[in-house]
């Protein structure tokens, strides 16, 4: 499985926004096996991470956001939806869960009725600790023009999460422990 032909694929005729997509894909990438490497457990697998960071924001191929050159007919928070059905269409189905459980720290059952989201009313948080680590990994960078490889401070992504309640960012923390990346509380 190769996750750039994937992504070039679902973005065929778009390569503004392929170009988007994958220069913060492999950025998250990037920094997932930074991570992975300094979280150094028998058994994590890396090359999963790797793919699956690369691969965690196919889905945006699929929404509206003209700024990111995407013309779907989607609401941008159904992206980690659409990228698991992709992939599950695909054939990989672990790689289809990091797609549907990356947006922010996890969303919660609670986090959907309360938003009022458009999506499944089902816990979508990442559960292992290859979905923890890319989605840990996407915290820190964005797809705004100018910013795809800027990796954010730990304060940033604090402040960013806690506009969506403290338990996000002490979920965030916790990872930050977890994985080796020790933050200043």
């Amino acid at each position: 499985m190769n996750p750039v032909s994937l992504l070039e694929k679902y973005f065929a005729g778009n390569p503004e926004a392929f170009e988007t997509v994958y220069r913060h894909s492999r950025a998250v990438a990037d920094k997932a096996l930074d991570i992975a490497a300094r979280y150094q457990k028998p058994g994590l697998d890396v090359g999963f991470i790797e793919e699956a960071a690369l691969l965690h924001d196919i889905g945006i191929s699929g929404i509206h956001a003209p700024s990111m050159y995407c013309f779907g007919k989607e609401p941008y928070i159904r992206h980690g939806i659409i990228g698991k059905d992709i992939l599950e269409a695909e054939g990989l189905p672990r790689h289809a869960l990091v797609c549907e459980r990356h947006i922010g720290v996890g969303l919660t059952v609670e986090d959907i009725a309360q938003q009022k989201l458009p999506l499944p009313s089902r816990p979508m948080s990442p559960t292992t600790p290859e979905e923890q680590i890319v989605a840990l990994a996407d915290l820190f960078f964005s797809k705004r023009k100018g910013e795809l490889t800027r990796e954010k401070s730990v304060d940033e992504v604090r402040e960013n999460l806690g506009k969506f309640g403290a338990e996000k960012v002490v979920t965030f923390n916790d990872w930050l422990n977890r994985f080796g990346l020790v933050p200043s509380i």
